[in-house]
């Protein structure tokens, strides 16, 4: 196995590398122009770089991304990168450039062989619980390249799997994001304003999504199935704020509604966590409760 990852400088992706790596899989990264300088590269690849090889592309561009691949001759990819993950009221222009035509490309490059060369066996491509409603930019682009997905699926027979990441945290993420932030505000005694946090969500700790990504390779799955990768239970937001302060014992407290709730947002997001088990053999082992634990003690 050799696998090629996309947005291996990211959340998931830095953490997906470690993993891999620790279990001797061969490794190459695809990473933008921007990072062609070595010393660019974050922690902790930067330090790993002796292990994993690395091509440069620019996903927008599909002779640079045709030629990476090509380079790399991966027996899988997993595709991470994505513009938007934490900000999804991005422009249209840019969904459209980094999360659909990026994808396509990808797609292109890794099956549309034009030199003899032998195709992935397999990709995996990152997905949203939010292209179910679709509810803003971020979330529409995904959608509509999972819909392109779908279809050379069905129609070329291509081995492209779906990996429905649901709400992912742990250690390394965006400062701000809820629970950094949170932590952040509880561990030092202050008051931590935000909206009404109804909304449910199906929290999963990066450790659970790593090992779920690493159960689908190579997996028998029809070409166009997705799985999902979540706990299979919800907290509000609410709730997950307020377990934070008391697990911190923080002397400030959660200021509920005092921001306006932002549009476009599912009420309710949960993972089929019994189907994904049928299907890669996974489940998620860390609960809330323990993945916030961790985090309070680093």
């Amino acid at each position: 196995m050799h696998v090629l990852i996309t947005g291996a400088t990211g959340f998931i992706g830095r953490n997906l590398v470690q993993h891999l790596l620790q279990n001797q899989i061969a490794l190459t990264i695809l990473v933008r122009e921007v990072y062609s300088g070595e010393k660019m590269l974050p922690e902790p690849l930067k330090s790993l770089r002796p292990h994993f090889n690395v091509v440069y592309a620019d996903l927008r561009n599909y002779r640079l991304t045709a030629r990476a691949v090509q380079e790399a001759a991966p027996t899988h990819v997993v595709h991470l990168a994505a513009a938007g993950v934490t900000a999804p009221f991005i422009p249209v222009e840019t969904t459209l450039r980094h999360n659909l035509n990026a994808t396509l490309n990808l797609l292109r490059a890794c099956f549309e062989s034009k030199s003899g060369r032998s195709t992935p066996q397999q990709i995996i491509i990152a997905r949203t619980p939010g292209e179910r409603m679709a509810m803003n930019v971020y979330a529409a682009g995904k959608a509509a390249a999972w819909q392109f997905c779908r279809m050379y699926a069905r129609t070329e027979g291509w081995p492209i799997h779906g990996s429905m990441i649901f709400q992912a945290y742990g250690p390394g993420q965006n400062p701000n994001n809820l629970i950094p932030a949170a932590i952040r505000a509880a561990q030092t005694d202050e008051d931590f304003p935000m909206t009404g946090g109804q909304q449910e969500r199906d929290w999963i700790y990066l450790d659970d999504i790593i090992t779920g990504l690493t159960a689908a390779l190579d997996r028998p799955l029809p070409p166009g199935t997705t799985f999902e990768l979540g706990t299979g239970c919800t907290t509000s937001v609410v709730e997950v704020v307020e377990t934070i302060y008391r697990l911190a014992q923080s002397s400030g407290r959660p200021q509920i509604g005092v921001l306006p709730g932002r549009p476009g947002e599912d009420e309710r997001q949960v993972a089929g966590a019994a189907e994904s088990e049928q299907l890669i053999s996974w489940r998620a082992k860390i609960s809330l409760e323990q993945g916030l634990r961790r985090l309070l003690e680093l």
